[in-house]
């Protein structure tokens, strides 16, 4: 009986010490994010540079080159692909935005929700200018569905260089960016999973 008591107490310290060697800390989270991130830049040849280079080409960033800028404050990588028609937000004010978007799961390598796949739909966040901060949320769509009224803050991040008008006739493009979003910076789930996005978005006013 002895023998049989010291075999179970001898399996569960080994368990235990499995479930502590499987067990990630929030660093090594990061470390791995880190380390995806790397791997999709890669993956996708894209060209990083630096907010400085960035300034210094007039807020733009070269498509032909597959050219994101990395944004020092926040650690989103971006690439304006269409500045877009009509104003930046109107300061002090609030204007009802609608997205279209691709949401691309960078740790996972899995399509995570999406509405680009009809032309009449539409995410509806509302968002407030102060300066050069924005604040917003989702009023309706599929990321309102998905994770709650909260806007991740890296989709606020390209409005400080877009405009957000309407297509008036067929020259105007409305804007489009893309980015690669750390968890810091994503929606609900990215923030407490530790995991980074990659989007697709096209910004225009409801109005």
């Amino acid at each position: 009986m002895r023998k049989i008591l010291y075999a179970l107490f001898a399996v569960v310290v080994v368990m235990s010490f499995s479930s502590c060697d499987d067990y990630e800390t929030y660093g090594e989270k990061k470390e791995i994010e880190r380390d995806a991130i790397k791997a999709f830049i890669r993956d996708s040849s894209i060209v990083v540079i630096s907010q400085s280079k960035f300034e210094e080409q007039g807020n733009k960033t070269d498509v032909s080159k597959n050219e994101f800028v990395f944004l020092d404050n926040s650690g989103v990588y971006m690439q304006i692909v269409r500045k877009g028609c009509g104003e930046p937000l109107p300061d002090g004010r609030q204007t009802n935005v609608l997205c279209r978007y691709y949401e691309y799961n960078i740790l996972d390598q899995v399509i995570q929700t999406r509405n680009d796949y009809s032309p009449r739909v539409y995410d509806k966040m509302t968002v407030k200018r102060v300066g050069t901060t924005y604040t917003a949320s989702f009023a309706s769509g599929m990321m309102f569905s998905s994770y709650g009224a909260s806007v991740p803050s890296g989709w606020l991040v390209p409005f400080n260089y877009i405009n957000v008008g309407r297509q008036t006739n067929p020259d105007d493009e409305i804007a489009m960016v893309k980015l690669i979003v750390p968890h810091t910076q994503g929606q609900a789930y990215a923030s407490s999973s530790v995991y980074p996005c990659y989007y697709v978005i096209t910004y225009q006013s409801e109005k």
